[in-house]
């Protein structure tokens, strides 16, 4: 607003001059062509001048609408239910998560007991080698001896199952 104005000014003391002169010198003709002609160049210049300031920050605004992250950030896709899929937990706590999948009741172990099977453990859970060896029971199953981890013991010692929807 301040630029436009200050350019008024300016525009409107060369008109005056250059007029005020040309009158003085008997009004020639081309004495106020070339008064008005610079007036239009400056008019001119000045419009060109606010134009490519607004192309300047139409771009910018389209580029980074937002100052802190100037590119767009990727949205997680939906899962079934229409919710975005939650970020993965860190490692020092993913690590107390145990396989739902793994989790089964076992004939033979306290009638039908719950246990999360040792196989089924070293295949879905990478940690499996650190779970503590006081939690690990043996059972028969009626054909042969089975080793599981009883996940009361478990949960003792801060591991918990972890149920995936």
């Amino acid at each position: 607003m301040h630029r436009k104005f200050i350019a008024l000014v300016v525009s409107t003391a060369i008109a005056v001059t250059g007029v005020s002169a040309s009158q003085a010198r008997a009004a020639d003709a081309h004495d106020i062509l070339g008064g008005l002609a610079a007036v239009a160049i400056l008019g001119a210049a000045i419009h060109h001048y606010d134009k490519k300031k607004e192309r300047r920050r139409q771009q910018e605004e389209h580029v980074s609408r937002n100052p802190i992250h100037p590119y767009p950030i990727p949205q997680p896709e939906p899962n079934r239910h229409g919710y975005p899929k939650p970020r993965p937990l860190p490692q020092d706590i993913a690590r107390y998560n145990l396989p739902s999948q793994c989790l089964r009741e076992a004939e033979g172990y306290r009638g039908a007991g719950p246990v999360l099977g040792a196989r089924c453990l070293s295949r879905y859970y990478k940690y499996s080698e650190s779970l503590p060896e006081q939690c690990k029971v043996a059972y028969w199953n009626g054909e042969r001896t089975r080793s599981a981890y009883e996940p009361n013991c478990l949960r003792k010692y801060g591991y918990k199952v972890a149920y995936n929807y």
